[in-house]
C-alpha cells in the first residue's frame, strides 16, 4: 500500500555517457609514460530529468555533451600513474561541477593485460537517490 505522501518521493533518472574514449598518459611503467594510451568511459550519473521534459529545454538537463565535452579535456592533459587515482578525479569533477548526486564509473584500459580485452575498475561515488 502506498503511504500518504508516496508521490512526494524522490525519483532517480540516469543520464549515461557509453565507450566514451580518449588518449592520455597512464601507467607506471616507464614506457607507458612516454605514450598516449586509448581509456574507455562508462558513466552513469543520477538526476531528475522531470524539469527538463517538461520544458523541453537544455539549460534545465544535466548535458551529457557538457561532461563529456569537460571531462575529455581533463583527461587529455592529465598523467596520473594509476587508474584509480584517474577514476576519482573524473568522479569528483562530474560531482562538483555538474552537481550530480550519483555516479557510477567504468574506467576501462584496453590492451593492458595481453590475453584480456580490457582491466580497470569501476566505482561508485554519492548517494543513490531511491
Amino acid at each position: 500500500m502506498c503511504p500518504l505522501f508516496c508521490h512526494w518521493r524522490l525519483s532517480m533518472d540516469i543520464v549515461f555517457i557509453r565507450d566514451l574514449q580518449v588518449d592520455t598518459v597512464i601507467g607506471i611503467y616507464d614506457w607507458e609514460r612516454k605514450i598516449r594510451q586509448t581509456i574507455s568511459l562508462d558513466i552513469d550519473m543520477a538526476t531528475d530529468i522531470k524539469k527538463a521534459a517538461n520544458t523541453d529545454n537544455i539549460d534545465d538537463t544535466l548535458s551529457y555533451k557538457s561532461v563529456a565535452k569537460r571531462l575529455i579535456t581533463f583527461i587529455e592533459t592529465s598523467e596520473y600513474e594509476l587508474v584509480e587515482t584517474l577514476a576519482e578525479k573524473i568522479c569528483s569533477i562530474i560531482r562538483e561541477e555538474f552537481d550530480v548526486p550519483w555516479v557510477r564509473l567504468s574506467l576501462h584500459k584496453p590492451a593492458a593485460v595481453r590475453g584480456s580485452q580490457s582491466v580497470g575498475v569501476i566505482i561508485e561515488r554519492g548517494e543513490k537517490p531511491q
